[in-house]
């Protein structure tokens, strides 16, 4: 009797399982976190739904928005746990660290094929690559570039000889108004020139070069911006350097996509590379940062995650990104969609970035900023000359990494 009962109880459960649809029983359900907001959020959303609809109810993604000034300290503390998400979404500049704390991102390299890498703009797939292991597929890439003011600039310069003759006409400091401005008091945007002279933050071997030759000869080139041709305001603020723009007291701003929101309504503005730097004999190559789509290390779904990942960086969500999130994705198959071929903004930075060095991954990085702000508000300040302020900062990063080595 017992025996009789155990077979109709399985005979039940076989045909109950028989009846539940394959897909509820099967169904994946990965979670995403990222620091979206506003029209990138929506797009990124619409992207989402496009994947989910096309997998059928096999795979569910679900997303989170994450406060981005919280967000890398959320990545650092919850995702090694396990506590965190499938997937999350990131620029590059904290990869190495993460990679070095261990357990928070997968590698990719056995997931990886030649048809995948070769959809990407080779400097973005440099920017996930981290001790010759790529960790992350590039999703969307950042610059800065020139965005001028088509009343009082008719022809953007595409030279610094261009530039300084075309500002000096446009500056006079006395009514507050100058050729050029933007945050060169920020070593981020300061690594366009400092590139364009062949300086860096570290050198082959890895170790920090704060105080060379190149990085040096940048900030004096700098300083002659503003001291002598004087084509730059005294204190570059970002509330004054959108200001200037929006009043027409600033005929061009280096800047990136972000400013682009700040721009008043009536103000006819255009986009240009970067001028070339006649003393460099080279343009000024601004730092890329780029969003990576990078796999938890603790995910028990790390094949599903990663064909959301490739299905995020291809070109039908590529185009979602540009159009209606106004992102500049790495695929580069997206400029070839006939909306973001005809769109001058999405294009222009494309041109950019041809020139774009990828912001250093190295744990070290977060070494460097602090030092860094320090000697750029020293030089400006003309309380130390560039070499000296340099040398300080370059002892203190030395120092700064011995420490984070113990």
């Amino acid at each position: 009797m017992q025996t009789r009962r155990i077979a109709i109880v399985a005979g039940t459960l076989l045909i109950a399982l028989i009846l539940v649809p394959l897909g509820a029983l099967a169904q994946t359900e990965l979670v995403v976190w990222h620091a979206y907001r506003g029209g990138e959020k929506t797009a990124f959303e619409k992207a989402v739904a496009e994947y989910n609809k096309a997998k059928g109810g096999s795979i569910k993604v679900s997303t989170l928005a994450v406060p981005y000034d919280a967000y890398a300290d959320k990545i650092t503390a919850a995702v090694p746990r396990g506590k965190g998400p499938d997937i999350f979404i990131y620029a590059q500049d904290r990869l190495g660290g993460w990679i070095e704390a261990g357990n928070t991102i997968e590698p990719l390299d056995f997931f990886l094929e030649d048809e995948i890498t070769s959809r990407f703009l080779p400097t973005t797939m440099e920017a996930m690559t981290y001790q010759d292991t790529v960790y992350g597929l590039p999703l969307n890439y950042k610059v800065i570039t020139q965005i001028y003011n088509k009343k009082l600039v008719s022809s953007p310069p595409k030279t610094s000889g261009e530039l300084v003759a075309n500002a000096q006409k446009m500056t006079d400091a006395t009514v507050g108004k100058f050729g050029l401005a933007y945050a060169y008091n920020d070593f981020y945007y300061h690594a366009a020139l400092m590139n364009a002279f062949g300086g860096g933050v570290f050198g082959a071997d890895g170790k920090p070069t704060m105080n060379s030759a190149a990085n040096v000869k940048a900030l004096e080139y700098l300083m002659m911006w503003a001291d002598e041709t004087k084509i730059l305001p005294a204190e570059p603020s970002t509330a004054l350097i959108t200001s200037l723009f929006n009043e027409g007291k600033a005929g061009i701003v280096f800047s990136g996509p972000w400013f682009l929101g700040e721009i008043a309504a009536g103000v006819d503005f255009g986009l240009a590379p970067l001028p070339t730097i006649d003393e460099a004999g080279s343009p000024m190559r601004p730092w890329m940062t780029v969003e990576g789509v990078y796999i938890a290390a603790p995910s028990q779904h790390k094949d599903e995650a990663y064909d959301f990942a490739k299905f995020l960086t291809d070109k039908p969500a590529g185009v979602i990104m540009a159009i209606e999130g106004r992102q500049t994705p790495a695929n580069t198959a997206v400029y070839d969609d006939a909306k973001v071929a005809a769109d001058p903004i999405l294009q222009a930075f494309r041109k950019q970035v041809e020139v774009a060095i990828p912001m250093p991954n190295k744990a070290e990085m977060t070494m460097v900023w602090s030092p860094a702000t320090t000697a750029m508000n020293i030089i400006i300040k003309k309380n130390a000359t560039p070499k000296a302020a340099m040398e300080e900062a370059q002892k203190e990063v030395v120092q700064r990494i011995a420490a984070l080595r113990k």
